[in-house]
This record gives C-alpha cells, sequence and structure tokens, in this order.
C-alpha cells in the first residue's frame, strides 16, 4: 500500500514530473529530502564552468520510505549519469526511530539504483549536523540529535564501502566547536541559508 502524500508533496512530484520531460541525459542529480532540495545548485552551477547540467529532484519532509515509492520521479526518469544522494533525516525525526530500519531501506534504494541504472557514479553525501540552540522552535526535530545523526553517517559509510560508491563528509566547515551546525548557517537549527550551501558547493566542485 503506497504512503499517502501531502498536497505540497503531490505538487512538487507533479511539477518534477513535467520538468523530466525535458531533461538531458547523462547530467548529474542532486537527489533526496529538503535539505537537498533547499541546495541552490541552478545559482551555484551558472558561475562555475560545468559542462554537465545539475538538476535537483529534492523533495521536502521526504522519508526514505516516501522516496522508494517516487524513485521514477525522483530519478530514473533523469537518466543520470552522476547521482548524489541525501535522504534519511526525516527519518530521524521520531521517538521511535531505529537506524537498522532506515539503514535498510537506504540500501533497498541503492540497489535499486545500481540495478536500474547501471553504470550509475553514485556518491552518497553524510548527513549535516543540527544546532537545537539556534533553533526558534526544535520540537519538530527534537529527537533528531547530532548523536543519531553521527551514527548514521557511520552507517551511510559502511555501506557505501559495501557497494563500492563514493561517500562524502563535507561538514568540517559547518559544524562549530560544539559539533553542532553553525548558528550563522543555519534559518531553523535544520535547514541552511545559502552561506551554508556554499561551504558545501567549494568542496563539491572539487570533486573529480
Amino acid at each position: 500500500m503506497s504512503i499517502p502524500l501531502d498536497p505540497e508533496k503531490t505538487l512538487k512530484l507533479a511539477r518534477y514530473d513535467h520538468l523530466n520531460k525535458t531533461a538531458v541525459p547523462g547530467q548529474i542529480l542532486f537527489a533526496g529530502s529538503s535539505l537537498m532540495e533547499q541546495f541552490p545548485v541552478h545559482e551555484f552551477q551558472l558561475g562555475a564552468g560545468l559542462s554537465s547540467i545539475i538538476y535537483n529532484r529534492g523533495v521536502g519532509g521526504f522519508t526514505t520510505a516516501e522516496m522508494l515509492e517516487h524513485m521514477e520521479t525522483c530519478v530514473y526518469a533523469l537518466k543520470p549519469a552522476r547521482i548524489f544522494l541525501n535522504i534519511g533525516t526525516n527519518d530521524m525525526n521520531p521517538a521511535d526511530y531505529r537506524k537498522e530500519e532506515l539503514m535498510a531501506r537506504y540500501e533497498k534504494m541503492v540497489q535499486e539504483i545500481l540495478a536500474r541504472l547501471p553504470g550509475v557514479q553514485l556518491t552518497l553525501l553524510a548527513y549535516y549536523p543540527v544546532n537545537h540552540d539556534a533553533a526558534p522552535d526544535d520540537s519538530w526535530f527534537f529527537y533528531r540529535t547530532n548523536e543519531r545523526i553521527h551514527e548514521a553517517n557511520e552507517a551511510v559509510e559502511a555501506l557505501a564501502e559495501k557497494y563500492h560508491l563514493g561517500f562524502l563528509d563535507l561538514n568540517a566547515p559547518l559544524t562549530d566547536e560544539n559539533g553542532n551546525l553553525k548558528a550563522e548557517f543555519t534559518i531553523d537549527g535544520v535547514h541552511m541559508y545559502p552561506n551554508g550551501y556554499w561551504e558545501v558547493w567549494k568542496q563539491l566542485v572539487k570533486i573529480p
């Protein structure tokens, strides 16, 4: 049985379906949840002199379970040559979150991508830290702690190693001395202003 989506996610997916009809195959894809959706790659790539197009198919609020049901729209329809994936932070929000369940879904996603897109260059991104102190209201991500994120990042890195994929932890310039997301980069303790994404982008463009 499919997972019901809220109207905003449904509309976003419909919009992506239309955009996918004009997408150029063999390009670069950013996919995941809001932390990927809000990455201003369109603006950043304009001044980077890249030979490839970067498409963004992030969907705010997406969990791994939801993304698994919409891989055609968010990934396969674009026929990308390279994928950067950041998905799973919303799975950490519930009090009863279990890392093993997250990673089982993440591994299923990886397996499907590799089966559907032979030869694709898949890179898994480390989850960004959070900052509860910088949040006007942290009730919606109260249980998404940096401890959970750190443990999940170790598991994602192990998954990448298992399937011989890329893994990138680009968090160093985002993190303060206490291991939190720097306050000057964050809107609400989780999501970032463009200045935070710029720190990530500067590292990404150096990756061959």
